[in-house]
């Protein structure tokens, strides 16, 4: 309710106005690496490591699972580009639908083994209609939370700990897709933004009361490397996924290595925006390095907004470049650090 509150009164389209063009670039570029970073766990190429934290998969360890899985992600991750060079609609579709396939080949000869307990499941679709009944079991169970015992203070920390990754994973996002679009200005800031901003937030509403998380989702940028720009591609993707409901079972069949190499090359895609920064000025391009690097080290859109502003606002107040620096960008600041502090 106060993200649609914020969305009315013209906040959240203030702060994505307030956010310099340098950064809007850092952020699309630290979201096509976050993202790519996400593929790559999905297709487990890269795999928890208890020394460095993380490192790559040993294929011959684990042949019949991670090894066999890590290398379809790889051979989908080359046909989609190969398909994309040349042109080739739908290559990132195909190429998922591909690796999919080569997937349940692989299962039937033997080679891909089932651990339900490692994560490693049959990649043969049930072929079977979705049980809508259970949607009795989440719808309005919102309004059923017990806080008894939860102090005011801390529910108000809570509630705002969600408001932040909430409000700043979604201009995130819409900064990187719509950077990636082309379709921000000369000043970097995006027409008819409040109309998008306040979409999220009825939907976020929404989804809670059906009993599900929702957010934008930075897969979104899949559509515009396909060449959406209308709204249109959204409409038959949303249109889709209500036929898709009706084949949950079908489509949940499709392991994460099949649609990693989508979300390893829309990272791509996004990364080019780095590009556009102007290194030769530090003071604009340092901010925007802490923020594409603190995305996927952190794990977090969010964390890596406000690392960039933060540190845009420090860089340039100590180095005498304060007039460049907006109001709204000073009171962002102290507010990600109060939050660091306090919540």
């Amino acid at each position: 309710i106060i993200f649609i509150i914020l969305s009315l009164t013209n906040v959240r389209e203030a702060i994505f106005n307030a956010i310099p063009a340098t950064l809007k670039k850092g952020v699309s570029a630290g979201i096509g690496l976050f993202i790519a970073f996400i593929g790559l766990q999905g297709a487990h190429i890269v795999v928890d490591n208890s020394s460095t934290l993380l490192s790559y998969v040993k294929f011959t360890e684990n042949w019949h699972t991670e090894g066999i899985c890590a290398l379809l992600a790889l051979v989908g991750l080359l046909l989609t580009i190969i398909l994309y060079v040349k042109n080739v609609k739908g290559s990132i579709l195909i190429g998922i639908l591909a690796t999919w396939i080569l997937g349940m080949i692989c299962q039937a000869a033997g080679i891909y083994q089932i651990d339900a307990e490692a994560g490693f499941y049959s990649l043969y679709p049930t072929f079977a209609m979705t049980d809508f009944t259970k949607i009795g079991e989440t719808f309005g169970q919102c309004f059923k939370a017990d806080f008894t015992g939860v102090g005011i203070v801390n529910f108000i920390v809570v509630l705002l700990s969600f408001l932040f990754v909430d409000m700043f994973d979604t201009i995130g996002t819409l900064i990187g897709v719509s950077d990636k679009a082309g379709m921000l200005d000369k000043e970097g800031k995006l027409p008819r933004v409040k109309n998008a901003l306040l979409a999220d937030a009825i939907a976020t509403s929404a989804g809670a009361v059906l009993g599900t998380s929702t957010t934008t989702f930075v897969e979104s940028s899949a559509g515009v490397g396909a060449g959406a720009r209308t709204g249109f591609a959204s409409v038959v993707t949303g249109f889709m996924f209500l036929i898709a409901i009706l084949f949950a079972p079908i489509f949940t069949a499709i392991p994460g290595f099949a649609t990693a190499p989508a979300l390893i090359f829309v990272g791509f895609l996004m990364v080019s925006a780095i590009v556009k920064i102007d290194f030769n000025d530090v003071t604009e391009a340092a901010p925007a390095y802490l923020c594409l690097i603190a995305m996927p080290l952190m794990y977090s859109i969010a964390e890596g907004i406000a690392i960039g502003v933060i540190s845009y606002v420090i860089i340039n107040l100590i180095c005498g470049k304060a007039k460049k620096i907006t109001p709204l960008m000073y009171i962002l600041a102290v507010l990600f650090i109060c939050k660091y502090i306090f919540l």
